[in-house]
């Protein structure tokens, strides 16, 4: 007898159309993110730019906030990506209504609410709250680098762009005198009605160079000034040892600049050393909800803890009582935040050119709170608290990285990788709020 196979026709016609909620089962992470956005998000803030009546009907704004949240949840950050998401994946069409938005409706509308968006993470954090997630009896503090849209190719340091600068302008006005004898030598040939002041592209390169040179030498100056100013304004304290060789308000030669990105910095990685962004989190150890997140481009954490632990407050109405953190944080005046807001610390003390035997062995100068802080760390043992820190914090850079690939920032500019990351951060809480 031979075998029977099921029909399998795709120029079928359908008697009855079909609902695109057939094509994704119940409980699946497109139907939640779209119900929390619709009912329980505060878009109002959002629909406020909405005021003009004419013109064609647009997007509805909590359609397109769903399918950004969405998106993020799924690792599809590019918005040529999300487009052709919307057209190819049913669980986005779930989301969107089998609507379907050019990559550049979502590129605009990412871009025109960015501050919206923003406050999103600060409402799930909430939702997280009510729902019974963020308990704050222990929260985990960390922060990595994320690469930033540039290479580090493209930058350069205060005493290269003097060099440069010089050379370039030297090649420029050289390269005029030739124009210059080219035009007359070409109207003695072709006659004086030919134009002949166009400069040729090698020029124009050349000069458009020299303009992002000057504007970042001009932008280091200026850092390098209010920074002499700001130190200006403190009282003098004499630290000994050799006096600087530059002057103040003066930028040192191996301060660098990026072209293309010129708030992003160079940084240290496990990849070496990358043109980068500094995103901290602060995670609940409960169920590793993200309480507070920020960007930086700061390589040092050292200045973040008080930032976080003021943004733990502001987005759940209440502080933790344990904080964990690694050797970074710690400084004197950290410790002393920690102990003003009534919060029991567990941070290392450990210099980085120490190893973990002589972590343990070399303790901090008496009679300061980091000695008590290594004697409260060292007591615990392999009981202490602090060993909490890498079981709660470590894994969500993990899911964050790995699992949603989210190792590079597409956009460019402090306000604006600030705006992505808290995206990043609010689809983590999003998975996280869906699995109760």
């Amino acid at each position: 007898m031979e075998k029977k196979f099921k029909d399998c026709r795709v120029d079928q016609a359908w008697l009855l159309p079909p609902s695109v909620l057939d094509f994704v089962p119940e409980g699946h992470p497109a139907h939640f993110v779209r119900e929390t956005v619709r009912d329980s998000l505060d878009l109002s803030k959002v629909l406020a730019r909405y005021v003009e009546s004419r013109g064609q009907p647009p997007f509805h704004p909590a359609m397109m906030v769903a399918l950004l949240l969405y998106a993020y949840t799924q690792g599809v950050y590019s918005s040529r990506k999300i487009a052709r998401a919307c057209e190819q994946r049913v669980d986005f069409m779930a989301v969107t209504g089998m609507q379907k938005p050019r990559h550049r409706t979502i590129c605009l509308f990412r871009k025109e609410h960015a501050d919206a968006l923003s406050e999103l993470f600060k409402q799930v954090v909430q939702l997280c709250a009510r729902a019974g997630l963020v308990k704050l009896g222990h929260v985990a503090l960390d922060g990595s680098k994320v690469r930033a849209n540039a290479s580090k190719h493209k930058s350069m340091n205060y005493k290269r762009m003097k060099k440069q600068e010089q050379q370039l302008a030297a090649e420029i006005d050289r390269w005029f005198q030739v124009a210059e004898q080219q035009d007359e030598s070409e109207d003695e040939e072709f006659g004086e009605d030919k134009r002949g002041d166009e400069l040729p592209d090698w020029v124009k390169s050349k000069e458009q160079r020299l303009e992002k040179i000057r504007a970042a030498k001009k932008a280091l100056e200026a850092e390098a000034k209010q920074e002499a100013e700001e130190k200006a304004k403190k009282p003098p304290k004499y630290r000994g040892g050799r006096k600087s060789k530059t002057p103040p308000g003066v930028p040192k030669d191996e301060v660098q600049k990026n072209f293309t990105d010129p708030e992003s910095r160079i940084m240290k990685t496990s990849e070496g050393y990358q043109q980068c962004y500094n995103a901290q989190i602060a995670v609940d150890s409960g169920s590793q909800v993200i309480v507070a997140q920020t960007v930086t481009n700061s390589a040092s954490d050292r200045r973040q803890l008080t930032p976080m632990v003021k943004s733990i407050k502001e987005n759940t109405g209440r502080q933790a009582r344990e904080l964990s953190a690694d050797g970074d944080y710690c400084s004197e005046a950290n410790l002393k935040e920690l102990s003003r807001r009534h919060i029991r610390g567990y941070i290392s003390t450990g210099r980085h050119y120490q190893s973990d035997e002589e972590r343990r062995r070399t303790p901090p100068e008496p009679a300061t709170r980091a000695r008590q802080m290594w004697q409260r760390v060292r007591q615990g043992g392999y009981r202490s608290r602090y060993r909490l820190r890498k079981q709660v914090v470590e894994p969500v850079y993990g899911q964050i990285k790995t699992a949603r690939q989210f190792r590079q920032f597409l956009r460019r500019g402090l306000e604006n990788v600030s705006t992505e990351w808290s995206l990043v951060c609010t689809a983590h809480n999003l998975l996280k709020l869906a699995q109760v």
